[in-house]
């Protein structure tokens, strides 16, 4: 089992950079082509309005992010793909009995991801001129809409497996009674903006990265002004909605449905009334304590339930078999999420001062911190899912099935075989890597002219 996870880890974390980026990115096409669009002279909405010259630099702008999310999206599609298969030969048991449930929501994703997608992303990049000015605009809005109605599925699922609903069980498989109760299922509202809301920051902080570095080079400008101005105020506006409401309710939502991952993501071991918020700490399973901590009083509790004086549960009343396989996992994974969205959050707010100043141009420290920070945007996002699934376990499917019962069978899929196609899995993924840098270079030395 050991080695299945291992290599489910690696090719889930690796796919999941690029629907990051795809998702991110629709919005802020869309949002330029709608610019474009509606800023022409006459139109009622004023605050758009822009000159033509102005219109046709939106324009490009949307164009020549199309061309990055059309090879995202190409290499996230088959990175994608051996995830389908694993599901069949690394975790047959939970196939077989979770399939009749997420089957469902699995096959919508699939039809927005690769039609839906696919489709209006081509009518985009064949151009106004081919497709009229309307239909460009309006494939733009609907690329934004598959994008994100197909997270909306996967997300579905996940939530689904975090808190599962409507369901049923008929011998020993899992029966779907409601697909409009797996679509209302309390966890995803939060956990479905949560996610898309750093999808987007990603996608602003793109914007705002490839801005700077052709400010920084003189080139591109108009192009780079548009980019930097849209991706600061996008990263700001959405850097606050991930930590309030969206972070702030999902955090609630675990503490109330999953307090085993609660209690691990914020090191709690004894149960505590006005638990303290951990800003640093070292947790050690063995003697059940947190080290070196700097804490501030009572937050946790009052950031909970809105009252200081709340109980929170920690492991030491959770029975040990239902921990999450490793804490100290849990724990790092959700603070150095956490510490990254703050940092990101600092960046964003300070850049949008100095834009609001009319400095940001000028400045090349902040145009070299966008460009920096803009990885970090990926490695928050990795470390948030990082604290969902391993935050789950010891659960597949939460209380339901455990994780060591998910997996195939030792005699269908032995070692040997996993570590195998791990290293295959690996040396591909390492070589699709490098193929997409090249190629999103050559767009980027290109430029959108």
């Amino acid at each position: 089992m050991t080695v299945d996870r291992l290599q489910f880890t690696l090719t889930v974390t690796f796919h999941y950079l690029f629907p990051i980026l795809t998702m991110g990115l629709a919005l802020f096409i869309a949002w330029l082509k709608t610019v474009a669009y509606f800023g022409r002279e006459g139109r009622r909405l004023r605050p758009l309005r822009k000159t033509a010259d102005e219109r046709e630099a939106y324009d490009r702008a949307a164009h020549f992010w199309a061309k990055i999310f059309g090879v995202t999206f190409a290499v996230g599609v088959v990175t994608g793909i051996p995830l389908e298969f694993q599901f069949g030969t690394n975790w047959a048991r939970f196939s077989n009995y979770a399939g009749g449930v997420i089957g469902q929501t699995l096959a919508m994703e699939g039809v927005f991801a690769f039609f839906a997608e696919s489709a209006f992303l081509g009518v985009f990049l064949a151009g106004r001129r081919r497709v009229g000015e309307r239909a460009h605009w309006l494939a733009a809005v609907m690329l934004f809409v598959g994008s994100w109605v197909s997270g909306f599925f996967i997300i579905a699922t996940n939530a689904w497996m975090q808190h599962p609903v409507a369901y049923s069980v008929d011998d020993g498989r899992a029966q779907l009674d409601s697909f409009w109760g797996v679509l209302t299922n309390p966890w995803l509202p939060w956990q479905y903006a949560h996610n898309m809301s750093g999808a987007a920051i990603t996608g602003a902080f793109a914007l705002a990265a490839l801005g700077g570095l052709y400010t920084l080079r003189g080139v591109h400008l108009e192009f780079s002004r548009i980019c930097l101005t849209v991706g600061v105020i996008g990263a700001l506006v959405l850097c606050v909605v991930q930590i309030f409401p969206t972070g702030d309710q999902h955090a609630r939502q675990v503490a109330r449905y999953q307090p085993s991952a609660f209690a691990a993501a914020e090191g709690l071991f004894p149960t505590q009334k006005g638990a303290p918020l951990v800003i640093i700490g070292n947790p050690d399973t063995n003697r059940r304590t947190l080290e070196s901590t700097i804490e501030m009083p009572h937050l946790l509790s009052f950031l909970t339930s809105r009252r200081w004086d709340t109980q929170i549960t920690g492991l030491n009343d959770i029975p040990i078999d239902r921990w999450p396989d490793s804490v100290p996992l849990v724990y790092y994974a959700y603070h150095i999420m956490v510490g990254l969205g703050t940092i990101l959050l600092v960046i964003a707010a300070l850049a949008a001062l100095l834009l609001w100043r009319g400095r940001l141009f000028a400045s090349r420290t902040m145009l070299w911190v966008l460009m920096l920070a803009f990885p970090l945007t990926c490695v928050a996002n990795i470390a948030g899912w990082t604290v969902a699934e391993t935050g789950r376990q010891p659960w597949v499917v939460f209380g339901v099935m455990r994780t060591s019962d998910g997996a195939s069978p030792a005699s269908s899929v032995p070692a040997g075989t996993g570590i195998f196609t791990l290293l295959g899995f690996a040396g591909l993924y390492t070589l699709v890597g490098l193929l997409y840098v090249v190629l999103v270079l050559r767009l980027v030395v290109r430029g959108p002219d």
